[in-house]
């Protein structure tokens, strides 16, 4: 009997004592978690006025190009040694001559020719006047006066072709020289000493050597960064070109030049959207060769790729900030009074490489996030350090 008792005893008391453990919770303290800021560096922002600037490329060509042809035929007699690829040469100054034994021949006789219509029309003129002293006597004829009219006419008309022939002659003359018709450099010679050249056929293509243009393409939206007028019809005048500036390399070399925008072509690439400008350059004189030596100024080579800064118009009333700002598209981080950080969207002006330009969504003296900072939780908590950018 106590064999079964005891067993039962036992069991009872494990039951009452699980039954007291259960109502009777035991109480863990949780430790309070004590959230630390992140600490952000952040740039109040301020109204400025900005100086835009449109950038593109493009490549260099020729602002004249010539193609040199002969005014009259014969066969070359000289040619001048400047006459060569890349040789320069100035305005005014002779590229070949010509054989010119026959067309002095023609001045010639063209000369002896005007010299003997001039005596027979001085001849004519003569005989109308005393056939007219007679006519008032009555000692010549009517008809005898016409002819001699008609003779001075016939005579002074002949004087005049002959002239005309004689100008002629001597304007083929002087033709058998083909002289430069600008300050040129010499990119190709068609001709060789003693070839007969005939009558328009090109001797020599030239390049203007005092100016070079660059064609660079612009998007429509860059136009609108410029300080021109818009639809404008030819050359921009002078006081108004947006000045350029001009990086590349040549030689191994970075060189800059300076040039302005003188054109806006009238045509849209459908394509591409963008529209075609013309930059020129002025090229540094053939006499500043010491500025050449010290590789301060050097010609701007055609066929050279370059970067090209235009000067665009002035915006005031913007706030410029670095570009990595700028989150999702068009969303920047403000920090309130209260040191929590919001998304709030911008007006974005423009994106430029490095900046960013706001014209609209912040006030003057807001505080706006620059940290590369990536969690982000609409109104946590941070603590700003304020930097000048």
């Amino acid at each position: 009997m106590k064999r079964i008792v005891l067993p039962i005893v036992i069991l009872v008391g494990c039951l009452l004592v699980s039954s007291y453990l259960i109502r009777t919770p035991t109480t863990v303290e949780e430790a309070a978690v004590e959230i630390i800021p992140v600490s952000v560096r952040v740039a109040e922002v301020s109204l400025e006025s900005v100086d835009l600037v449109v950038g593109s490329q493009g490549k260099v060509q020729a602002a004249q190009t010539v193609s040199l042809s002969a005014a009259v035929a014969g066969p070359v007699q000289w040619i001048s040694p400047s006459m060569e690829s890349g040789g320069y040469i100035e305005a005014g100054e002779v590229l070949l001559r010509l054989d010119t034994s026959d067309f002095e021949t023609a001045v010639e006789r063209s000369r002896a020719n005007m010299q003997q219509t001039l005596a027979e029309a001085e001849f004519a003129d003569a005989e109308l006047e005393r056939l007219q002293e007679l006519a008032e006597r009555r000692l010549a004829s009517d008809s005898q006066l016409q002819d001699a009219q008609r003779r001075t006419e016939v005579n002074r008309a002949r004087l005049a072709d002959a002239e005309a022939s004689f100008k002629q002659a001597e304007l083929d003359l002087d033709r058998t020289e083909l002289r430069a018709p600008f300050n040129a450099i010499i990119q190709s010679r068609d001709v060789e000493l003693g070839q007969y050249v005939n009558r328009a056929q090109s001797v020599a293509v030239l390049f203007g050597a005092d100016e070079v243009e660059v064609r660079v393409p612009l998007a429509m939206r860059q136009l609108g960064f410029l300080d021109v007028p818009l639809g404008q019809r030819g050359e921009i005048p002078e006081q108004d070109a947006p000045e350029v500036a001009l990086t590349g390399t040549y030689g191994g070399q970075q060189y800059q030049w300076r040039g302005k925008l003188v054109r806006i072509e009238a045509s849209i690439d459908p394509n591409s959207n963008t529209v075609q400008t013309i930059i020129r350059v002025p090229q540094p004189s053939a006499s500043d060769q010491w500025a050449m030596q010290q590789h301060k100024a050097i010609p701007l080579p055609i066929g050279l790729y370059v970067e090209a800064d235009i000067t665009g118009k002035t915006v005031d009333d913007i706030i410029a900030l670095p570009r990595s700002v700028i989150r999702n598209n068009n969303q920047v981080l403000v920090v309130d009074a209260e040191n929590k950080m919001y998304f709030r969207e911008v007006e974005i002006f423009r994106l430029e490489e490095q900046k960013v330009l706001i014209s609209g969504g912040i006030l003057p003296g807001e505080r706006i996030c620059i940290s590369p900072i990536q969690a982000v939780v609409d109104g946590m908590a941070v603590q700003p350090v304020v930097e000048v950018i």
